[in-house]
């Protein structure tokens, strides 16, 4: 009789097992890509790029056809993402690049940084019993207390820069302290072979030594921000294309390979079903750099078109959310520590000034309303205000202009002089939200200003785009 008890209480447990897990804090990988193009995946509708795993992991979740970062450009986007909140509200308005900013600005160099009182994802995570890696690129200062290991980390491996070669340096020779590449805390050690995919071999080791407890990765490649720089058999897949449009199509071949290394991982080891995945980019394709494509959208990075501004947006979660499905309410980057901090059990009211919201009711449909009613961007005199499908854009050299991106997305029907008091009306709120932030710690010098604008000239139209991407077919 007792032998048989001692059975009965086996067998029990090992039942109990599968419900075990099913309840264990999920994992978390967030794969995010650099100055990509939206429509440059085959997700996105891209019949050049080849990009396979991406495109499984959009059958697996749910895509959204709305996602937008906080900020046209690398810096202050990685900002607001890290913190859950609009990075204008510390000062982090502006890129943090040497020697490009103006002299007035309160910090210069490597004191340029994300302010040491804003938490981060990883600060969070770590609270909930998270072990946190980052990989790749950090762009978020450069001195040792912005470090990442000092912001809630506990492995790095990449740089703390915004753009390297993405091969081995042989010497540091004109190389900036900030490019060389490191592991942990200056341990300087450059990769053998291309950065891409030893960055993910970087996230495929970590996920195998730290399989049977809860952890986060950010792993941010810098694919496919300039230079130029692709294997020879990764470009020996597109014959039909040269120049810069050929070399970008293989850097995203590159970067497709790399996540799918660590998506076999994560289902080689069985944890698949119990990680949570997004993967994202860091703002719109600057076409003139890298011939990177937004279309349909118009506009590029640096500008507050939508295709400076929207993004590729994915997330995986299989317990969670239904695969194949399409999400087409704004969200942002800034909604994903809410979203990571609340699946990995915690409270959001616990969340300090954050403006982002735990995206998965809404996903899953518990919650049918908008995510955001409103949302904001800003860079010096330019500013962009959304709410719901209106969108007013302020100009520092012209008129405001008024869209309704539910009927004109490619914003090419200014509707500013059709509705003057809803322009009023929106100009007013943009402008509510402006004294809520914190004046920029620092600036580019005003010249660069210029640059932008004309960049978003040159590529105001999907017409004007669809004319300059002609040179790089091979006909």
């Amino acid at each position: 009789m007792r032998t048989i008890k001692f059975l009965f209480i086996i067998l029990m447990v090992v039942a109990c097992q599968p419900m075990a897990k099913a309840q264990k804090k999920p994992n978390i990988i967030f794969l995010f890509s650099d100055d990509a193009g939206y429509a440059d995946f085959g997700f996105q509708g891209s019949k050049v790029m080849i990009t396979p795993n991406l495109d499984k992991l959009s059958d697996e979740g749910v895509r959204f056809t709305e996602g937008y970062v906080t900020d046209a450009v690398c810096g202050p986007s990685r900002a607001g993402l890290i913190t859950g909140k609009y990075q204008q509200k510390f000062g982090y308005q502006e890129i943090n690049v040497p020697g490009f900013m103006s002299e007035n600005s309160k910090y210069l160099g490597d004191d340029m940084g994300l302010p040491l009182d804003q938490k981060t994802i990883a600060d969070y995570l770590k609270k909930l019993g998270y072990t946190n890696a980052m990989y790749g690129k950090w762009h978020l200062g450069n001195a040792d207390r912005f470090h990442p290991l000092n912001r809630g980390f506990d492995e790095f491996y990449g740089f703390r820069g915004g753009a390297r070669s993405y091969f081995r340096y042989e010497n540091f020779e004109g190389v900036h302290a900030d490019n060389k590449m490191e592991r942990n805390f200056e341990n300087f050690e450059e990769p053998n072979g291309y950065a891409t995919d030893v960055f993910a071999d970087e996230a495929v080791s970590f996920i195998e030594r730290n399989k049977n407890n809860p952890f986060f990765i950010y792993l941010a490649f810098n694919a496919v921000h300039t230079p130029m720089e692709a294997t020879e058999e990764d470009l020996a897949k597109f014959p039909n294309l040269k120049g810069k449009r050929k070399e970008v199509a293989a850097m995203t071949l590159a970067l497709d390979r790399a996540c799918g290394r660590v998506l076999d991982k994560l289902k080689e080891l069985g944890i698949d079903d119990n990680t949570i995945i997004v993967f994202s980019n860091d703002n719109g394709g600057p076409t003139d750099k890298n011939a990177s494509l937004n279309l349909p959208l118009s506009g590029t990075k640096s500008n507050h078109l939508e295709g400076g501004l929207r993004v590729p947006f994915l997330m995986k979660w299989p317990r969670e959310i239904k695969a194949g499905s399409i999400y087409n309410y704004p969200v942002s980057t800034f909604d994903l520590l809410p979203t990571f901090y609340a699946a990995a059990g915690g409270d959001t009211a616990d969340l300090e000034d954050i403006d982002g919201v735990n995206l998965i009711p809404f996903v899953n449909g518990t919650n049918k309303a908008r995510p955001h009613e409103d949302l904001f961007w800003k860079k010096e005199a330019r500013a962009v205000y959304r709410n719901n499908d209106w969108k007013l854009i302020r100009y520092a050299d012209r008129p405001a202009e008024l869209y309704d991106l539910s009927n004109d997305f490619t914003e090419e029907n200014d509707l500013a002089l059709k509705y003057p008091e809803r322009l009023k009306k929106m100009f007013k709120k943009l402008f509510e939200w402006e004294l809520t932030l914190e004046r920029p710690l620092w600036m580019l010098k005003q010249k660069f200003e210029k640059y932008d604008v004309d960049r978003m000239d040159r590529y105001r139209t999907p017409e004007l785009v669809k004319k300059e991407m002609e040179q790089y077919i091979n006909k």
